[in-house]
């Protein structure tokens, strides 16, 4: 494996809760309405120091999206999804790969019917487009840049001239 080089953000970010790696800035945030298998989760309109998983056809609550899982680069742990863009050239490919002989039958003799399903099968609704290319982080798996280890007593204590 080669070496993982971190890029580090300036401002307020959200983190890797496991590893502290940045990921996203909070002038990235667009939405804190969103929820994952496990709780809540915020999407982003960009993310840094993750690695992108294979693309999966995923139904959600709002209904089937094509995702990817994205991961921490330094910890290798998953913090959420990336919503993939629809791209003709994949479901070229697929459908190709897949019915090698019976794609070039079907698109010779011009039944385009059958093309014309699949890519609608494919498509997802158009009302989340706008979720195309961004990124979902989890809550659990991340912590705000306003977190902090450290602890700050704030109860009222004696000076050393009280002690005398």
């Amino acid at each position: 494996m080669g070496r993982i080089f971190v890029v580090d953000l300036e401002g307020r970010t959200y983190k890797c809760k496991f590893c502290k790696t940045h990921l996203a800035l909070a002038g990235d945030l667009v939405s804190r309405g969103f929820h994952s298998r496990r709780g809540k989760a915020y999407l982003f309109s960009n993310a840094v120091n993750i690695s992108v998983g294979p693309r999966e056809d995923r139904m959600m609550l709002s209904g089937m999206h094509t995702v990817a899982d994205i991961y921490c680069c330094r910890c290798g742990q998953i913090v959420g999804w990336k919503y993939v863009s629809f791209c003709f050239k994949y479901v070229f490919a697929c459908l190709q790969r897949h019915f090698h002989s019976l794609f070039l039958t079907f698109f010779v003799t011009s039944n385009v019917s059958l093309f014309t399903f699949s890519l609608q099968e494919a498509a997802h609704e158009k009302s989340q487009k706008y979720k195309e290319g961004k990124f979902v982080l989890e809550r659990g798996g991340i912590m705000d840049g306003l977190d902090s280890e450290f602890y700050i007593d704030t109860r009222p204590s004696m000076s050393d001239a009280e002690d005398a």
